[in-house]
């Protein structure tokens, strides 16, 4: 595996790619980070470390306002226009890409797969209503991504627990004991790590089965 940083000018500002490229990489994995931190979230950054030995390709995008050393996240839309601003640059190798991110990311990644020919879509830690907000889903994002999807959340997550998830055709694999961030108590019987390799595999699994149902 190789990483090197590509800097990439959106209409949004400039953003910034990170690859770790896999070799003979059979896909892309394009995942960004949510609105409270950075792509060095603990699942980014275990998607990073683990898919490239099996393959696959990922590209950690951190959106301009993070570039920008900005606090506070910028509104949907203007997230919504940085992606499509980096598409060309993850799409740059010729290969299938799939659209990822955590939280506030996989939103974006849900609103823009379609008409960006995303693959598919990856959403961690999906935020499918604020916290003690169940009436606001955003419930219509996640199933109008119009693409395979591949939901992986917290057993324990205050911004939407699994059972909570409407059915529709997106895939749900639930990491016990996780929060928002997929942090395990230390008292749970999965340790951190264990639960950090289930996203891993799940992850890897669903993508390597999307490309070869291509």
């Amino acid at each position: 595996m190789s990483s090197r940083t590509e800097n990439v000018t959106t209409p949004a500002g400039e953003a910034r790619i990170t690859w770790h490229t896999a070799r003979g990489a059979r896909l892309v994995l394009a995942v960004s980070h949510g609105a409270g931190g950075g792509i060095e979230a603990r699942d980014l950054q275990t998607l990073a470390a683990a898919l490239p030995a099996r393959g696959i390709t990922v590209a950690l995008v951190e959106q301009p306002w993070r570039v920008a050393g900005k606090k506070v996240a910028a509104a949907p839309k203007v997230l919504d226009e940085g992606w499509r601003g980096l598409w060309p640059a993850l799409a740059g190798p010729g290969l299938p890409v799939v659209a990822g991110g955590r939280s506030a990311g996989a939103r974006v990644a849900c609103r823009t797969a379609a008409e960006l020919g995303a693959a598919g879509v990856l959403a961690l830690a999906f935020p499918l209503h604020p916290p003690g907000r169940p009436e606001k889903s955003r419930a219509g994002e996640l199933t109008g991504a119009g693409r395979p999807t591949l939901v992986v959340q917290g057993g324990r997550d205050p911004f939407g627990r699994p059972e909570e998830f409407p059915a529709g055709e997106h895939t749900l694999v639930e990491i016990p004991y996780g929060d928002h961030g997929f942090a395990v108590p230390k008292k749970a019987d999965l340790t951190q790590d264990e639960a950090l390799e289930m996203i891993s595999d799940a992850v890897a699994r669903w993508l390597l089965e999307l490309q070869a149902g291509k």
